[in-house]
C-alpha cells in the first residue's frame, strides 16, 4: 500500500496516510513533487493522466508527478516515478523550486501538497504505462509555457502555476540555476 507523508504548515512531517484514501475533499497537506523532463534541444515531455485516476483525469500536465515514500530520498522517488510511468530511466533530477505549494480542487477532490519541482535531462523517449499515462507529448518549452499561461493549452492547475514560476527563470530551461536545498520542505529527505 502506497503511502505519503502528512505536513504541518512549516514543512515537517506529521505523520503518514495510505494514498489511495488521503485525496477527497478536505485532503490534508502532505508532500509531493513534480518534475519536468527535458531533451537537449530544450523540448519537453507533457503527459496526460489516465482517464481513470481519481484527480485530474484525462489532464495534460508536466511530465511526472508524485509521493516520495515514508523516508525516501526525493530525488531518488522522482526517478522512481519516471521509471514506473513513462519506462524512463535517468540518472539524475535537478531541483529548481524547493518551495512551490498548491491547492487545486476538481469535482470535489482536492489537491493539497508542498511540492518541490525538479528538472531532469535526457533525449530518452517516453514508454507510458496506461495505469498512470494516457499519451505524452514532446513540445519546445517557449511554445508550451506561453500555451499554458495565456490559456491557449489546457493543464493541470499545479503545472500553471509551476510554468507561472519557471519562466521567471529564463526562457532557457537547459540554462536555470539549480535552487538551493534550504527552501524545502522540512520533511523532505534528499540524499
Amino acid at each position: 500500500m502506497e503511502q505519503v507523508v502528512l505536513l504541518a504548515e512549516d514543512g515537517s512531517a506529521i505523520g503518514v496516510e495510505d494514498k489511495a484514501v488521503v485525496h477527497h475533499a478536505d485532503t490534508p497537506l502532505h508532500l509531493a513533487f513534480s518534475s519536468y523532463v527535458f531533451d537537449s534541444a530544450g523540448n519537453t515531455v507533457l503527459t496526460r493522466r489516465a482517464l481513470h485516476k481519481k484527480t485530474f483525469p484525462g489532464l495534460w500536465t508536466n511530465t511526472c508527478c508524485g509521493h516520495p515514500a515514508p523516508g525516501e530520498d526525493m530525488e531518488q522517488a522522482v526517478l522512481r516515478r519516471l521509471r514506473d510511468e513513462l519506462g524512463m530511466t535517468v540518472s539524475a533530477a535537478e531541483l529548481i523550486l524547493p518551495a512551490f505549494r498548491y491547492r487545486a480542487v476538481m469535482d470535489g477532490v482536492v489537491e493539497n501538497e508542498m511540492c518541490p519541482v525538479f528538472r531532469v535531462l535526457t533525449d530518452d523517449e517516453p514508454v507510458p504505462n496506461p495505469d498512470e499515462v494516457d499519451s505524452t507529448e514532446r513540445v519546445p518549452w517557449a511554445e508550451f509555457a506561453a500555451s499554458a499561461l495565456d490559456g491557449t493549452r489546457e493543464i493541470s492547475p499545479w503545472s500553471r502555476l509551476q510554468i507561472a514560476e519557471l519562466v521567471e527563470l529564463g526562457p532557457d530551461p537547459l540554462a536555470w540555476p539549480v535552487a538551493d536545498r534550504a527552501g524545502l520542505p522540512e520533511a523532505v529527505r534528499l540524499g
